[in-house]
């Protein structure tokens, strides 16, 4: 089985910066789409940023600008890169992956531990 390890979050000051990491432990027979979703207390989760093997990416509007995807699919990473955040930032952010593990094998969709992100002066 494949796990998704998250790094990077923690408390920033507004107008500050992080960088999210992501990992997967395993191999993937295939990998289609990696993405970041975050999730506030007391809201749904959302799609922050999505990149995909042919290099579409797709931002959320209260992020365009601000953050910015990259990812090594052969080597099965995605980042985000983070600025100016405020504290509408503020939430937990998992890192998901979508692919199959073996050429027999549907896709699936993985999700990180999620990694809490606080913007607080």
């Amino acid at each position: 089985q494949v796990q998704l390890v998250e790094s990077g979050g923690g408390l920033v000051q507004p107008g500050g910066s992080l960088r999210l990491s992501c990992a997967a432990s395993g191999r993937f027979f295939s990998l289609v789409r990696m993405a970041w979703y975050r999730q506030a207390p007391g809201n749904q989760s959302e799609l922050v940023a999505s990149i995909a093997n042919a290099g579409n990416t797709v931002y959320a509007d209260s992020v365009k600008g601000r953050f910015a995807i990259s990812s090594d699919f052969a080597k099965h990473t995605v980042t985000l890169q983070m600025n100016s955040l405020n504290s509408e930032d503020t939430a937990i952010y998992y890192c998901y992956f979508w692919g199959r593990l073996a050429w027999n094998s549907g896709h699936n969709a993985y999700w990180g531990q999620g990694t809490q992100v606080t913007v607080s002066s």
